[in-house]
């Protein structure tokens, strides 16, 4: 019995310093971190995306995506920048990732302005909130100070969400990072900008049940809708906007969505018939928002300020890269 329970208080120790290491490590961000060693650091940041946004809209949900990706992988180290064959980048579900040249273009201007200070993770954090505001989105408080990490690994990428996954599976991948159900109805809100492959949900138009029968939970006009987007033989890499009603705009509308059976992506809509998920988002998709509803907007920020928090690392574990794409 002694030993039992002397083995239980180990494991119960180790838990412990395991969570309060988290908490420390994420304490260590703060708002305004460059302020007196790059006071120009944001400024450059925010004037990069905007340049490249002014060229193509299309960047800001990838790099929205890329920021999730690199946090979802090792935490927010800016792992998923690094290039290589065994690398994040080569993970099937990272062959997408699109604004890499966002992120290089922002690190060479800080290397010229404050050389070795500015990491690339943190670069990509602001980028991230940049873009959403820029979209007409919310903007946030980005606390800063991560630093880069050391190892990049396709194979860590197996934990991603997937546009298959089953509500519950979600729910414990987000739990995993420790994030709650209501980040992740609120995070999976990022898709009310950004695109998608026909390939990735064309299944759920023409072989739901390998039967060549239709999602049931796809509404008949927005089903005809997808089905002319999207032919049964057509070009798989065809992109679809996963907020068709207003793609290019960071709003609400992607909650009314799935109330109406409008969503793209299967997981999507799954959260719609998940008794937990519904009520998040038919408080987002209320007319009623700050009343009765959540306030998107608000509450977004605040959740990727929760995620961009992730397993940062410090010194110890992680150094400023010269270069996005390669370790020192």
């Amino acid at each position: 019995m002694g030993v039992y329970v002397g083995k239980y208080c180990y494991v119960m120790i180790i838990v412990l310093v395991l969570v309060l290491e988290k908490e420390v490590r994420s304490q260590m961000l703060k708002n305004g971190y460059y302020s007196t060693s790059c006071p120009k650091a944001e400024s450059i940041v925010r004037s990069t995306v905007e340049s490249h946004f002014d060229s193509d809209p299309t960047i800001s949900p990838g790099l929205l995506r890329l920021h999730f990706h690199d946090c979802f992988v090792q935490g927010c180290d800016g792992s998923v920048l690094i290039k290589g064959k065994t690398a994040e980048q080569a993970a099937l579900p990272n062959l997408g990732l699109r604004g890499f040249e966002v992120i290089d273009d922002a690190k060479a201007r800080l290397e010229l302005e404050c050389p070795g200070v500015v990491s690339c993770a943190d670069i990509l954090a602001l980028a991230a909130r940049d873009s959403v505001d820029l979209s007409d989105g919310p903007s946030w408080r980005v606390p800063t100070g991560r630093k880069d990490g050391k190892i990049s690994l396709a194979k860590e990428a197996s934990n991603l969400p997937s546009p298959l996954d089953s509500v519950a599976v979600q729910k414990q991948k987000f739990q995993d990072k420790g994030l709650d159900t209501h980040d992740l109805v609120t995070l999976l809100g990022a898709h009310t900008i950004g695109q998608t492959d026909c390939l990735f949900f064309r299944y759920r138009l023409y072989n739901f049940t390998v039967t060549g029968n239709s999602d049931p939970t796809i509404s008949p006009s927005f089903l005809t809708q997808l089905k002319t987007l999207c032919p049964p033989n057509g070009d798989g890499s065809k992109r679809v906007a996963l907020d068709i009603g207003s793609p290019s705009k960071f709003d609400e509308s992607f909650f009314k969505n799935l109330r109406d059976g409008n969503a793209i992506l299967e997981s999507d809509q799954r959260l719609w018939s998940d008794a937990e998920t519904n009520e998040v988002v038919k408080k987002y998709a209320s007319r009623l928002r700050g009343l009765l509803g959540f306030r998107f907007d608000y509450e977004f920020g605040k959740a990727m300020i929760k995620m961009s928090s992730i397993d940062v690392k410090t010194d110890v574990d992680g150094e400023v890269r010269k270069v996005c794409s390669k370790v020192n």
